[in-house]
């Protein structure tokens, strides 16, 4: 039993949820802990408690129900702890309670941290910031077709620039990690630089990913993409990929493909039950949010990428103003409004609390309570479109009725206690999606070229070349034989099965022309161990373009052999290189 909170108050009667075996419990009677929040904060908080309240009652009729025990961050806390903003009686309730939610919070001038939510972040290891971004009928957007946007975003929380190893120019510390870079590391930069680390780890990348690629099997996604810079950042964003696809093969094998599967044996039909996994370079999956957003799902990212992506993307749907999100650990959730705390609107009851609300969809949603989120999430773009919006949508919509925050909630549980047809609204919902779905297919199947350029889609690795179909011969065929399966598959080399050894080899033409033809030696009596090439020289399949340029280069190969662990699985030819450059075009 936990000792006694100074200034919390646990409600009388509830239980908290509870993680066991890795799995979270949520009580019928279930207390949840907020966060009033600054400036705006108890405005839209007030509103949205109705709300979620409203709709738990709706969609379980007295069976399940929300105790609410408020916490303190911010303001209001420095108010009751000696100006202390962020105390550590909240940190200890916010993981004893494990699922909470918060308004938006004030960093106090010249405080001891840069921001309260990326020390919360950091003191309670929230590392998933999770980002769910849609577009809800009605909302004012600057797109033609916003409802294609539906996507998930994963950034992770803890690493990254935002670890904040900093060193001012300057300082003694800057001195002292300059002269080590310069001296020991011979890095080169100008004099006078302001120094910052970039650390991402293996285990920050994979326990990230292995929550996105869990959350896209759990809501029936179709694909993971990891979002990456990683053509420049090579051991840092670069890693992240490479980490996020070997955590998917080796945690996730049995559920999930690479997009190079997806074409290269599937030929673009996703088999039942497989969710793709693939990756971008940031700056194109920024081009491909505007352009093809509805070919991504879920998105897993760094830290700053993550940031980035997520305030554009929500700008696509009507703003901040309605984006919502949370930070999660295995442990601990703590849903939050993404926007600030625009002081200069406080108590005015006057701003739009969809973040905050739809924050708490995404709440309703992690407990198991879908009944009480889809019942907000449909009545929510029934009301926009009747025109009952506040300040900021009425006056981007023609006609609209401008209304205050507690009489936008008003609004939202009148037709929540109005009733709707849940049934119905989900079983159209997902009679579009399979249509959407199968439409994507579709091009994918006819042109599968032209959707990978459309898409964004660059190969990197000679994995994503490679000639997976190989023609194999054993040692003891003749040459003849092998000359005619060569011509019938039309190939220029056929790879040779391990021998005694346990090494594998190959023929090609040019074996064939120096080995038999200029050596005058028969094609029928002579057979593939007598000129087959051992041991057959191979590559890693994440081995990189470039890489794999460099050893055709300096070995005078014009082929590489592709082999995943003891196995050879694929062929890249020098110009299987040169028709991806010419296609997609070159990254430095």
């Amino acid at each position: 039993m936990s000792a006694a909170y100074r200034h919390i108050k646990l409600p009388a009667v509830g239980e908290k949820a509870v993680i066991r075996n890795g799995k979270l419990h949520v009580p019928d009677q279930a207390i949840i802990g907020f966060v009033e929040g600054d400036g705006i904060g108890p405005d839209i908080t007030k509103a949205c408690l109705r709300v979620w309240d409203a709709a738990v009652a709706k969609a379980y009729a007295g069976r399940r129900k929300i105790h609410w025990c408020e916490t303190f961050l911010g303001e209001k806390a420095a108010g009751l702890y000696d100006g202390n903003y962020c105390p550590d009686e909240t940190l200890r309730a916010l993981r004893e309670l494990v699922i909470s939610i918060k308004g938006p919070l004030t960093t106090p001038v010249g405080g001891g941290f840069r921001s309260l939510n990326v020390a919360l972040r950091q003191e309670l290891d929230l590392y998933a910031c999770v980002r769910p971004v849609r577009h809800y009928a009605g909302v004012p957007s600057p797109l033609k077709q916003p409802g294609k946007v539906d996507v998930v975003i994963f950034r992770e929380n803890t690493e990254d620039v935002y670890a904040g190893i900093e060193y001012k120019a300057g300082t003694p510390e800057n001195a002292r990690v300059t002269k080590f870079l310069r001296e020991e590391m011979k890095a080169k930069f100008f004099d006078g630089s302001g120094i910052g680390i970039k650390p991402i780890s293996a285990f920050g990348t994979k326990r990230l990913v292995r929550k996105a690629i869990q959350y896209a099997i759990d809501h029936g996604r179709e694909s993971v993409t990891l979002v990456h810079k990683g053509n420049i950042m090579k051991f840092t964003e670069g890693a992240f990929r490479n980490w996020g696809y070997e955590l998917a093969r080796e945690e996730f094998g049995s559920v999930t493909i690479t997009e190079e599967q997806l074409y290269a044996e599937y030929k673009g039909k996703q088999p039942e039950g497989k969710i793709v996994i693939k990756d971008r370079i940031a700056d194109i999956m920024f081009q491909m949010m505007l352009l093809r957003p509805e070919e991504f799902d879920v998105l897993a990212t760094p830290n700053l990428n993550g940031d980035y992506l997520s305030d554009a993307v929500a700008a696509e749907v009507g703003g901040m103003g309605i984006a919502p999100g949370a930070n999660i650990s295995d442990n601990i959730a703590v849903f939050e409004a993404t926007h600030g705390t625009a002081p200069k609107y406080a108590n005015q009851n006057k701003v739009n609390p969809g973040s905050l609300l739809f924050s708490g969809v995404m709440m309703l949603e992690y407990m198991g309570w879908k009944e009480a989120a889809d019942l907000i999430s449909l009545v929510y773009p029934e009301v926009v479109s009747d025109g009952i919006v506040t300040y900021d949508f009425a006056r981007q919509i023609e006609g609209a009725k401008e209304v205050g925050t507690s009489q936008f909630a008003d609004a939202l549980i009148e037709r929540i206690q109005g009733g709707i047809d849940l049934e119905a609204k989900r079983k159209a919902q997902q009679e579009q999606l399979i249509k959407e779905r199968k439409q994507r297919e579709i091009r994918r199947l006819l042109q599968p070229m032209e959707e990978m350029v459309s898409t964004g889609r660059a190969p990197q690795t000679v994995g994503e070349l490679m000639t997976r179909a190989l023609i194999t011969v054993g040692d003891g065929e003749t040459i003849e034989s092998t000359m005619h399966t060569m011509h019938q598959n039309n190939v220029s080399c056929v790879v040779v099965e391990p021998n005694a050894q346990g090494e594998w080899g190959i023929v090609t033409r040019r074996d064939i022309v120096t080995k038999i033809v200029y050596a005058n030696r028969s094609t029928a009596t002579t057979k593939v161990k007598d000129i087959a090439s051992r041991p057959l020289f191979s590559v890693p399949v994440e081995t990189s373009l470039r890489e794999a340029s460099r050893l055709l280069a300096d070995r005078n190969f014009s082929r590489l052999a592709i082999a995943q662990g003891d196995k050879i699985i694929g062929i890249v030819t020098e110009t299987d290189v040169f028709n991806a450059v010419e296609r997609f075009g070159w990254v430095e």
